[in-house]
């Protein structure tokens, strides 16, 4: 998944999709403490998808902070 996929989600996909990729990530560790994966790189591009995911949704949330500080300034 690219960054502009992520920046074209609504929130609603934004967050279902952190959700399920921390749940996914989860499953990769638990699986991979058992008995190793076969490929363990997986663990890292998950980790990855969540930071990028993280990021979009703090600076949406930054954006609003600051497009309400902005409208209160105004009133």
């Amino acid at each position: 998944m690219t960054y502009e996929d992520i920046t074209n989600m609504n929130n609603k996909e934004l967050h279902s999709t952190l959700r399920e990729e921390r749940m996914m990530l989860q499953k990769l560790r638990f699986n991979h403490a058992v008995s190793p994966i076969e490929n363990p790189n997986k663990i890292r591009a998950s980790k990855k998808l969540i930071a990028r995911l993280m990021t979009e949704v703090n600076r949406r949330r930054h954006d609003a902070a600051k497009q309400s500080a902005q409208t209160n300034e105004n009133n």
